[in-house]
């Protein structure tokens, strides 16, 4: 009864608004927060009683070195302005963001910024408000593309907060992070920002607070060749910047020894030296801006500011100290305005020789124009520019300068350096963000074929009821298309028919006379959001997909949700409809004399001798029987039972299964079955054939996101309700030294269970057995613990097991150091399904082994290891 009280309270779109509402406070707050702590420390720094030239690179070395200290150890991913990370988390890319990064990006942005480095605070504030909302959505769990629409909601509101921009802030989103218009991810950015900058209005002040009436803000004919002339240097000028940030970047990676905190502290050594000697360089971005804005300094002075401020932001950003590149591409823009209205002011008076036109726009008007047109050159959004400027003075006068200069910086900018700037610094870090975006989103282009089941049962128009009531009692479908001709001239349902039946007219109509003429179809290069916008908003639960006028297949919301599960689940290995129960082709049956049965799926004849030497070692040891089987792949559109198989090229495979048979004394079956999914077909073996472990070929390292091994195989380990092997062959085949790594968990049992028939394989087996322990956080397993494993195995064996602890952050880096010490040939890995699931988030041990070394790699996933499905 409560549960349906609050249904209404929890629909989405209130849980979105709510969640928006939060983000919103939070990252106003991290904000003003910022905001205030960089005013009070830069205060303290420049009005200390301490002689400047002591003060400022004192604390710009200290503050930097604490800084990236804090970033180095803490959260790596909070160096840098931030807004390349957060691009690449909404891009899919595994970029942590969560609220350990969003803390250390708020106190090292405050030491960096607090120690006189010439960046912004409003490029950290977009990774918070990210990151809390990355939290958020993670305290309360949702789906991955929700969970975007939240970290973009937080970005946006980061950016208002720190501008006094909520506009702005879902203008940047949309026009460079997301590029999403939908209404949830829209609605969600424009409430977020606009509680993150009324927070930030209310707690932190005006954003450039500026006293302007429209005297101060004018446009005249006089105007426009000047403007055009600043559009043109903000364009050159912010291109030469773009790119001194990636060369600035390039050149501190060549003093890798100086570690982070070095760089950063170096670079606000070298800021507070130049800021004894310019004291306009010691002054914040704030400060330096209303100065140039109000047109108070001389070209002279402003000139040196503008070259002075170029470099210093460089070499801060270069260094990797926290820190962003919007404010002071403001400041740089700001004085460049203000050096091209000296230049106008110089020509229309003849540089004094008469008095300067009255309608000529003032200082302050070229200023903001500025500003606006640099932003627009180095970030490439010149939407988010114009308004940005727009709203921190709210003077309408300014929109037409600001168009004119920003489009014109923007043109050229983008002329010279083609691409975003976000994403050539993720590039820079080998994160190429389009291509990840494609392969992690494969709902980008699907169409209606790809989906839809051909194999369409129909029914005729020419039927009586009581056949169709006939028809829908055979079948599982709740609907069908009704031909006539072949064409399609019809669809009926069960309400339909139940209507039909209801009024008693059963007996009397055809089925042309109930059925519904001319249902919607699409056609089958429809893409997938048309298909299920008509599915929803005609709430249709199938589409007929026609060519023309003849049916081709149809798509139903169960053929889409059970792709989109596939693919979660990673278990996706073609689109299309369901797959179908495999079918037998043939199948070889022994006499039943073993304890119990090793499964052998064989594909390859070069491949499969070895994994057939080492399964038969295996069930020698056991006393098992082997199934060895061969899956013949067919596509969806056609049926297991109606596929043609070859089994002139699966004699090889036979042959050599029963070569086994004779020579090895154990009994061989030998199957050949057709059909859609080779894992869920083995699936179906293990549970017809009672199979008790499944030994399988891993021949290609796979690096597909989200997979720990491949798609077969990890079917496998997530679902088959046995014991599973799989076995990556070595260059060398050989088993004379074994390498056993264990975290003390079941590992011994399983062990001592295989390893009689797999040592078999060698002449004279050496088994080391081993742990890894991280140097932080103590020894975890005592030396008591793995002699007592130690024991255990050399009771079963027979035959001595050398145990060793090692110590290292990197298990996997571990393990392939120790076995090219002891020259291991095999590495026997056992690990719970749970762990391996685990490896995906936190790195895949398996693969990470496999592609760093070239032994014999075998991976055990025991019985107990199986999740209870309720739980």
């Amino acid at each position: 009864m409560l549960q349906k009280r609050l249904e209404p309270l929890l629909s989405r779109k209130r849980v979105a608004i709510v969640e928006a509402c939060v983000i919103g406070l939070v990252s106003g707050l991290a904000a003003v927060l910022l905001k205030q702590g960089v005013e009070i420390l830069t205060l303290w720094r420049t009005s200390s009683d301490w002689p400047l030239w002591l003060v400022l690179p004192t604390i710009g070395l200290v503050g930097g070195g604490l800084s990236g200290l804090l970033v180095e150890r803490l959260a790596p991913e909070a160096a840098g302005s931030g807004i390349p990370q957060v691009k690449a988390a909404l891009g899919f890319a595994k970029i942590p963001l969560n609220l350990r990064v969003s803390l250390v990006k708020l106190g090292s942005t405050l030491l960096a910024l607090g120690s006189g480095l010439s960046l912004g605070r409003q490029g950290p504030t977009v990774q918070i408000g990210a990151g809390l909302a990355a939290q958020l959505s993670r305290w309360v769990p949702t789906s991955p593309e929700y969970r975007r629409q939240l970290i973009s909601a937080g970005a946006a509101a980061g950016l208002a907060a720190g501008f006094n921009a909520p506009i702005a802030g879902v203008l940047f989103v949309v026009e460079e992070l997301l590029q999403d218009f939908s209404d949830l991810t829209l609605g969600s950015a424009i409430l977020a920002s606009f509680i993150g900058a009324v927070v930030s209005r209310l707690l932190g002040g005006q954003g450039l607070n500026l006293a302007m009436d429209d005297r101060q803000i004018s446009l005249s004919v006089h105007d426009l060749p000047f403007l055009i002339i600043l559009g043109l240097l903000a364009g050159l000028l912010g291109a030469l910047f773009r790119q001194g940030i990636f060369g600035s970047l390039v050149f501190f990676r060549q003093f890798k020894g100086l570690g982070l905190p070095g760089r950063i502290g170096l670079a606000g050594l070298i800021t507070g030296v130049v800021g004894v000697f310019l004291p306009v360089a010691a002054a914040d971005n704030t400060g330096l801006q209303e100065f140039l804005v109000t047109g108070s300094a001389g070209w002279q002075l402003i000139a040196i500011a503008f070259v002075v401020k170029f470099l210093l932001t460089l070499l801060a950003y270069g260094s990797g100290a926290a820190g962003g590149i919007f404010a002071p591409s403001l400041v740089l823009g700001a004085a460049l305005g203000c050096l091209t209205s000296s230049l106008a002011q110089g020509f229309y008076s003849g540089f004094g020789a008469w008095p300067i036109p009255a309608d000529l726009a003032s200082t302050t008007t070229y200023a903001l124009t500025g500003m606006g047109a640099f932003f627009s050159a180095v970030t490439g959004v010149p939407i988010t520019a114009i308004v940005i400027v727009f709203e921190m003075t709210a003077n309408f006068n300014l929109v037409l300068p600001l168009m004119i200069g920003s489009g014109i910086a923007y043109l050229v900018s983008e002329r010279a350096n083609n691409g975003s700037i976000y994403n050539r610094l993720l590039a820079m870090q080998g994160i190429h963000l389009e291509p990840v975006v494609q392969a992690n989103n494969p709902w980008a282009h699907l169409k209606a074929s790809d989906l839809m089941q051909r194999r369409v049962e129909t029914l005729s128009s020419q039927m009586s009821l009581s056949e169709v009531v006939q028809a829908f009692s055979r079948s599982h479908h709740r609907g069908f298309p009704v031909l006539e001709e072949g064409r399609l001239v019809g669809i009926i349902t069960q309400s339909d028919l139940g209507e039909a039946t209801a009024q008693g007219l059963d007996q009397y109509l055809t089925l042309g006379e109930v059925m519904t003429h001319h249902p919607v179809t699409v056609a089958p290069d429809a893409t997938l959001p048309r298909v299920l916008h008509l599915l929803n908003q005609l709430k249709l639960s199938r589409l007929p997909v026609t060519d023309g006028n003849r049916l081709v297949g149809i798509i139903t919301r169960a053929d889409i949700i059970r792709a989109e599960c596939d693919q979660v689940s990673g278990g996706l290995t073609e689109l299309g409809p369901q797959a179908e129960p495999s079918y037998v082709v043939l199948h070889q049956c022994a006499p039943a004399t073993g304890q119990g049965r090793l499964l052998v799926p064989l594909s390859d004849p070069q491949t499969a001798p070895d994994l057939l030497k080492i399964a038969a070692a295996i069930a020698h040891g056991l006393h098992y029987e082997l199934e060895c089987i061969h899956v013949v792949r067919v596509p969806r559109s056609v049926a297991p039972a109606e596929a043609r198989v070859d089994l002139q090229a699966v004699e090889p495979l036979r042959q050599l299964a029963n070569s086994y048979a004779a020579n090895s004394g154990l009994s061989v079956h030998f199957q050949v079955r057709a059909a859609h999914e080779i894992g869920r077909t083995l699936l179906e073996v293990i549970k017809e054939r009672h199979i008790d472990l499944v030994l399988m070929g891993w021949h290609h390292p796979n690096l597909t996101p989200g997979r720990v091994i491949s798609g077969v195989v990890d079917t496998l380990i997530r679902q088959a309700p046995c014991q599973v092997v799989v076995v990556r062959a070595g260059r060398n085949l050989t088993f004379d030294r074994w390498l056993i790594p264990t975290a003390g968990g079941p590992n011994a049992n399983s062990a001592q269970r295989l390893l009689p028939g797999l040592l078999t394989l060698g002449h004279d087996p050496e088994i080391h057995l081993c742990t890894i322990c991280h140097p932080e956080k103590g020894q975890c397993l005592t030396p008591r613990h793995i002699s007592t494993m130690a024991d255990a195995l050399e009771a079963t064996l027979d035959r001595p097991v050398h145990t060793q602890i090692l110590t290292d952050i990197s298990v996997s880096q571990a393990i392939v150091d120790f076995a090219a010490l002891r020259h291991s040939d095999v590495i026997l890995l056992g690990a719970s399904r749970e762990n391996l699931l685990s490896q995906v988030i936190k790195g895949n041990i398996p693969l990470e082994i496999a592609q760093s070394i070239d032994i014999t790699v075998i991976l055990l996933r025991q019985v107990d290891d199986i999740l209870d499905p309720s739980t």
